[in-house]
């Protein structure tokens, strides 16, 4: 299991994401900016905003899933 932060993740607070694969904690950073989105918090609309920005760019969305997916990997597990 590894942890990485909404902000780590792009985002734009400190909630924590535990899982034990890259796909999984994109996942619950996924659900959480759509949780976010939906109460209307203004720093995290902010922050997708800046991802839909990358996102017209597939080499460079490509590079930050690529990035961040190493990034992940080298962390250590939490539960050790």
């Amino acid at each position: 299991m590894k942890r990485m932060t909404c902000n780590e993740l792009g985002g734009a607070c400190n909630e924590e994401f535990n899982a034990e694969t890259f796909e999984e904690i994109a996942e619950l950073s996924k659900k959480h900016g759509t949780e976010m989105y939906a109460i209307g918090d203004t720093k995290h609309i902010q922050a997708m905003k800046a991802m839909m920005i990358l996102m017209k760019s597939p080499d460079a969305m490509k590079d930050w899933f690529k990035n961040k997916k190493l990034e992940f990997e080298s962390l250590q597990n939490i539960d050790n």
